[in-house]
């Protein structure tokens, strides 16, 4: 059998592994793939395309770590090495992984949100192409584009029997993604619709207007936000919660480095409550982490889905990559986040919207139970 390039680069790869992992089941492991690759080249009824099988074994061996891992292609690689920013305009999704790709979140307003798409919507296909084998990463990038351009996508909620074809135009996302308002007497409420550079200031802005306007009390929304990086996200924390650890991150071999809030950050005093929901991940979930497991803030609403892990590009000798979590965010008191997710303090189901194109339901029974929450509380 002629070596292939990927042949060559899972070969290194499997055995950096073996010696990095030095288990007896991990050697195990290779030895039995070796044996299968042998198997495929000398039993299957055709010619086989080693390096197609083989750029598929990668594959195979990124989904099974998290959805946030993937292999790279050289060509994707070179997007990475480039340093080149995304396509400037989107349409408001955020996916993870699950057989499909998988609706995290549709921002607010965006032309996901607007067409009806929620959270746990399966996307089957992007325009003509099927995402089997696509990976998060591959799949961000082809929802964007230039303002203005269109895709199509294969949406299936439910019954996998009757998928639903939407029609989305690409938009230039707004820079407006913190809000306020008085949601109820001494209370205020901030929404987070998503989470960037400038997100602190605006939400430490929201606070002090709301302030001014009689708000004693706060409810802070971070429901169906997944944008973001870790220290975004660590950084409206900080906001909050005056003393002790944010966060914990966990690299290889367990090791830890707390992450440690300061007195001189926290400038919002005020009793709060965080609305979370499934949609919320990556830097809105260390948000609400953070202030749960300082005992700044009760979480309200459903459980969350437990993004929180960070990835760096791993080359391989023929030029593909590896595109892998390398580090990952404990809560406060040193609990797995990452495929684990947040417990809410008091759970409140959203409104389950089965029938796809129906308009969203008008009540919010977690916004209602946060107004509630909170008139149990002492203002500051």
């Amino acid at each position: 059998m002629t070596i292939s390039a990927p042949v060559v680069a899972f070969a290194i790869v499997g055995g950096f592994l073996g010696k990095v992992m030095a288990r007896e089941d991990t050697y195990q492991h290779l030895k039995i793939f070796d044996d299968v690759v042998g198997l495929v080249s000398s039993n299957y009824v055709e010619e086989a395309d080693m390096d197609k099988v083989m750029r598929g074994a990668m594959r195979g061996l990124a989904e099974g770590l998290d959805p946030d891992s993937a292999y790279l292609t050289p060509d994707q690689v070179r997007q990475v090495e480039s340093g080149a920013p995304p396509a400037p305009a989107g349409v408001g999704l955020e996916l993870t992984r699950q057989y499909y790709l998988r609706v995290i979140a549709a921002r607010d307003n965006s032309p996901a949100a607007k067409a009806g798409l929620r959270a746990g919507d399966y996307i089957r296909m992007i325009n003509e192409t099927p995402t089997r084998e696509m990976s998060v990463w591959e799949g961000m990038r082809v929802l964007r584009g230039v303002a203005g351009s269109k895709l199509k996508l294969t949406v299936i909620r439910g019954n996998a029997a009757d998928p639903h074809v939407v029609e989305l135009t690409r938009e230039v996302e707004p820079s407006a993604a913190v809000s306020g308002r008085v949601a109820a007497p001494g209370v205020g409420y901030i929404r987070i619709a998503a989470i960037d550079p400038d997100a602190a200031g605006h939400v430490k802005s929201a606070a002090d207007d709301l302030r001014k306007n009689g708000a004693a009390k706060l409810i802070v929304d971070v429901r169906r936000t997944s944008s973001g990086s870790p220290e975004e996200g660590l950084a409206i924390a900080r906001l909050f919660v005056p003393s002790g650890t944010l966060a914990i991150r966990e690299s290889k071999g367990g090791v830890r480095e707390p992450i440690a809030a300061s007195s001189s950050d926290a400038t919002i005093s005020a009793p709060t409550v965080v609305l979370i929901d499934t949609g919320t991940s990556a830097a809105a979930e260390l948000f609400a982490s953070a202030l749960a497991g300082n005992h700044r803030a009760d979480l309200i609403g459903e459980h969350t889905i437990g993004r929180a892990a960070q990835q760096k590009l791993i080359k391989l000798p023929d030029g593909s990559g590896l595109w892998l979590s390398t580090l990952r965010y404990l809560t406060p008191s040193g609990a797995p986040l990452h495929e684990k997710g947040l417990d809410p303090t008091v759970a409140v189901d959203e409104p389950d919207v089965t029938e796809f194109g129906a308009p969203p339901p008008t009540a919010d029974p977690i916004l209602d139970k946060a107004i509630e929450r909170l008139s149990e509380k002492k203002a500051a």
